[in-house]
């Protein structure tokens, strides 16, 4: 049925198809086709328009009754834009001073004309905009300069500004030192000593290494913008910092418009060259100092480019037609020419093969070295350091100190002779004074060196030490009392094996030549057996006697003393204002106890302290006296820092470890403890010499004021330095007992290398409250490497230093230095600065095109020029006293460190981080420049080392 069913309907449905095609043709079909999509199309279209109506109508009602008005948006803002913009007043001042507010404002309108409007004109005609970066710019430098009003200076450019220079050099020195112990084996010595530096920096400084910043142009860059945008925080308005285009904007001219290029400027070796020779362009270099550079040079480019202009003056010589007396000038210019090619042929092939030669060891192996005479070693202060180093090596040194300090004691007292016998003249009688002061230090003198209880003790004939003694005890000493003794004691150590003949052999001896600079020009002739030796009585400079009359008194164990500063105060003393200590002390016995309280000021601590550290060496290495302050140093809270570490000192001193390592020491303790004046400097005997030369400082002051025709202020430093005889004649005799007297170490303390670490502002005790002497020993300490010489030199150095400075400034040299800083921090020095500045970069009101980078041979004879100048510019003097081979490798070594500009790059950032941190002491820049420093590939080596030691000893 489902068949016939399906056939019915395929049946019906062919006849309905053939009937129509009949009926109505073959194109029926599209026709129909064509009918029913415009129907459909039709009711699509009716639809869509009657929708759109209706929702229309329906959002119409919404808006109406539930939204509200929409803005007109983009038309609007179009519209604003058409107004008129309104004027922005701009206030111009600045600083309050209008000698610096307008250089200012020009540096501001080129720097906005070269960085921002050349390009900003093109995007848009209107200035709203430039003109808020001014304002902005403003608002930045007003708060700048109020910071700078507020800030003291001076412990900027006194300490740290020389503390970081010194800190620098002394980085430096060891990174040359490192890369000699390592050998030749190094590619390129230049890369090394720069990786070397940074790696001692960071075990120098131990938070912060600034490789990164110094060697990667695109982390410097980061650098300082990071620098620019935390100095717009600080000095915009937080409104002002939040608009990110503005800031941005700011910091870029900032970052990269001022600052990057006076840094690279700064740092460029051939900038620095050139400044140095500006510097000292009144001196005419001289062809000795010229070829002792070229001889000296380690650098073949260098070498090279001397070489290549010598050539090219010989070739232009050579083609002159000249004739008459003209031929033999130019005859003689050609030979010197030869001759420094020939030279600089020469370096360079002996640098290129590797084969250095250290001139010291080869005159110590094969040279024939002069003689210099041993009178004329006792004489010089070079060549005696040398000696006195070779004769403690040989246990000698006893000789040698006490001639030198019989020396002291005859020039001392012939001079305390002539002026009594001038006042004996006037009618005025101090005979027995003079001559109990002369018995004092005669028997002072033999005490120390002769007499059975010296150690160590002059081994002489005993009869005349003999007779000596009795000479003493029953006839009045005389300036001439010692002189067999120290003629015996001069001819022994210049026979005797074991010292002068010797010493010859030495390689300190060639050490000594080459610092008088006699290798291969000596000033000295004499035979090699010394024949032509002569005792010379008095030598050219007086070294005056102190020994100091100290017994050590036993401590009794029972006792028990306890000390502790309970109070501070400010005391004014006729018109001088000092600090003041209360000490409160207990002292406890088997039987009874006692209190009291005794008043200190901070000389008297300082006093004491080097009177104990000069008695017992090993207690410099474990007390440390807190440091004196220049300025500001009454403030309440300075005060009781102080008192805070005074006494952490005080406790460390009595520990009772302290006290049982040494039981000398609780003599001056209680002394110092004790309810009752301090007495302040010295021993008895130092003290009796203080009498003992005060006639002669009172005929040094009359001559001083006879003298019309000597300025006053020498005048006044003659009287200075008469003051300071008895000081500089107790410090000799303290150098002697330093040598003589090795105390072994008290008790074990952690150790650390002052090398290994900055340098310190108080570098040294009694110099810290002189600021120029601070600062030439200091720069002396590093540039000379003067703590690594002989002590007894350092210490002759720094009497010679104060002693020029109080001949030439007197005592208010602290007085003249604020002075000058308060000077060059004037309105008028800021505004020649600032006007600097301005001409540097806009030259005529047009910035200034990029300075092409001179020819490399042109930069390396810019190099030697510079060498040279700044060689040939040390004073003799400076030679002679601390020697001309210390001399010459100090300046070179100075000059060196400025041929890198990585590490150029890393002292003007310091003076910068430095600079900062002092401008804004509230803002923790040193934690912000350690975390900006962080990446620091030398930090993080370092730490990773660090672990790996300390790794060890945790897990043991």
């Amino acid at each position: 049925s489902y068949l016939q069913t399906s056939l019915s309907i395929w049946g019906w449905g062919s006849l309905g198809l053939v009937l129509f095609l009949v009926t109505f043709g073959p194109f029926a079909i599209f026709y129909f086709a064509f009918y029913i999509l415009c129907f459909v199309g039709g009711g699509f279209v009716v639809t869509l328009l009657f929708g759109k109506s209706n929702s229309e109508k329906y959002l119409e009602q919404c808006e109406h009754s539930f939204l509200p008005c929409t803005s007109v948006g983009i038309p609007k803002c179009i519209e604003e834009m058409k107004r008129e913009a309104r004027p922005i007043k701009i206030d111009r001042r600045l600083t309050g001073a209008n000698i610096i507010d307008e250089p200012l404002q020009q540096v501001i309108q080129f720097s906005l004309r070269d960085y921002v409007q050349y390009w900003y004109y093109t995007l848009s005609d209107d200035e709203s905009f430039l003109l808020e970066i001014r304002q902005a710019l403003q608002y930045a430098l007003v708060q700048f300069s109020a910071r700078s009003k507020e800030t003291d200076w001076q412990p900027y450019f006194t300490t740290r500004l020389v503390d970081d220079f010194g800190t620098h050099l002394r980085v430096f020195r060891k990174a040359q030192q490192r890369i000699a112990e390592k050998g030749d084996q190094m590619k390129d010595q230049a890369e090394e000593l720069v990786d070397t530096f940074f790696e001692v920096e960071v075990e120098m400084e131990k938070e912060v290494c600034r490789d990164l910043v110094c060697t990667s142009p695109k982390d410097e860059e980061g650098f300082l913008r990071d620098l620019c945008e935390v100095l717009l925080y600080i000095l915009l308005p937080p409104g002002d910092f939040q608009n990110k285009i503005m800031r941005y904007f700011v910091r870029e001219i900032l970052s990269r418009g001022i600052l990057l290029p006076l840094i690279n400027q700064l740092s460029d070796p051939d900038y620095i060259n050139q400044y140095v020779i500006w510097m000292i362009r009144d001196s005419n270099c001289n062809y000795e100092a010229f070829m002792n550079i070229i001889k000296l040079s380690d650098n073949i480019g260098e070498l090279e480019a001397v070489k290549d202009k010598a050539s090219e003056e010989l070739q232009y010589l050579r083609s002159l037609d000249t004739a008459g007396d003209d031929i033999n000038t130019i005859k003689n210019q050609i030979n010197s020419l030869l001759y420094v090619i020939k030279v600089c042929d020469s370096r360079i092939q002996r640098l290129q093969s590797g084969k250095e030669i250290d001139t010291v060891k080869l005159a110590a192996n094969f040279g024939k070295l002069c003689t210099v005479p041993l009178d004329h070693i006792l004489v010089d202060n070079v060549a005696l350091q040398f000696f006195m180093d070779y004769m403690q090596q040989t246990g000698g040194q006893a000789h040698l100190f006490f001639w030198m300090t019989v020396e002291g004691y005859r020039v001392t007292a012939q001079q305390q002779l002539e002026v009594l016998q001038s006042r004996q003249k006037d009618g005025k009688h101090q005979t027995n004074q003079t001559k109990g002061l002369l018995r004092a230090a005669a028997f002072g003198v033999y005490e120390q060196y002769l007499s059975e209880k010296a150690s160590p003790r002059v081994n002489i004939d005993d009869n005349l030490v003999a007779k000596l003694a009795e000479t003493l005890n029953h006839e009045d000493p005389t300036p001439e009392i010692f002189d067999d003794i120290q003629r015996k004691v001069y001819e022994l150590m210049l026979r005797d094996e074991r010292f002068y003949p010797s010493f010859k052999q030495n390689v300190l001896y060639v050490r000594m030549l080459a610092e008088l600079d006699m290798l291969k020009d000596p000033s000295f002739r004499g035979s090699d057996d010394g024949e032509g030796e002569s005792f010379n009585g008095s030598p050219t400079g007086s070294i005056n006697l102190s020994l100091d009359d100290l017994s050590n008194v036993p401590t009794d164990e029972t006792v028990q003393l306890h000390a502790y500063i309970s109070d501070t105060g400010v005391c004014n003393d006729h018109g001088k204002t000092y600090a003041l200590y209360a000490i409160t002390v207990h002292r406890r016995n088997a039987n009874s106890e006692e209190m009291w309280k005794t008043y200190r000021r901070y000389s008297d601590f300082h006093d004491f302290h080097m009177r104990i550290t000069e008695q017992f060496e090993n207690l410099a290495s474990i007390l440390k006296l807190p440091g004196k302050k220049t300025f500001n140093n009454m403030d309440r809270e300075f005060l009781e820092k102080r008192k805070k570490d005074l006494n952490a000192y005080l406790q460390l001193l009595l520990s009772p470890e302290l006290m049982k390592a040494s039981p000398a020491l609780a003599h001056y303790v209680y002394d110092f403890l004790e309810n009752k004046a301090y007495s302040k400097g010295k021993g008895d005997f130092a003290r009796k010499m203080d009498t003992f030369v005060n006639p002669l400082r009172n005929s040094m002051r009359n001559v001083s004021n006879a003298v019309k025709s000597i300025p006053d202020s020498l005048a006044e430093g003659m009287t200075k330095m008469s003051d300071n005889l008895g000081k500089m004649s107790e410090r000799f005799g303290q150098d002697i007992k330093q040598s003589f007297f090795k105390v072994p170490p008290l008790m074990q303390k952690t150790y650390s290398d002052p090398d290994h670490c900055r340098v310190a502002a108080p570098i040294d005790d009694n110099v810290d409250d002189n600021i120029p002497l601070r600062v030439m020993l200091l720069l002396m300490d590093e540039v000379f490497d003067l703590k690594e010489r002989n002590q007894w030199l350092r210490r002759n150095i720094k009497n010679l230093l104060q002693q020029l400075i109080r001949a030439t400034y007197g005592d208010t040299i602290n007085r003249k230095i604020v002075d000058h800083v308060d000077w060059m921090t004037s309105p008028e020095q800021v505004a020649d600065a600032v006007k600097r500045f301005r001409d540097a970069f806009w030259p005529n009101g047009i910035l200034a095109e990029t300075v092409p980078r001179r020819d490399k041979a042109i930069r390396m004879r810019t190099r030697v020029a510079g060498k040279t100048k700044l060689l040939e510019g040390m004073p003799d003097e400076l030679k002679h006293i601390i020697g001309a081979e210390t001399t010459r490798k100090g300046i070179l070594r100075v000059f060196e460190m400025f041929q890198h500009s990585q590490l150029n790059k890393r002292m003007v950032y310091v003076f910068l981080e430095r600079f900062l941190e002092t401008l804004f002491p509230q803002n923790k820049f040193p934690e912000l420049f350690n975390k900006l420093h962080s990446r620091s590939k030398q930090m993080q080596r370092y730490k990773q080392r660090l672990h790996s030691t300390q790794a060890p000893s945790l897990q043991k």
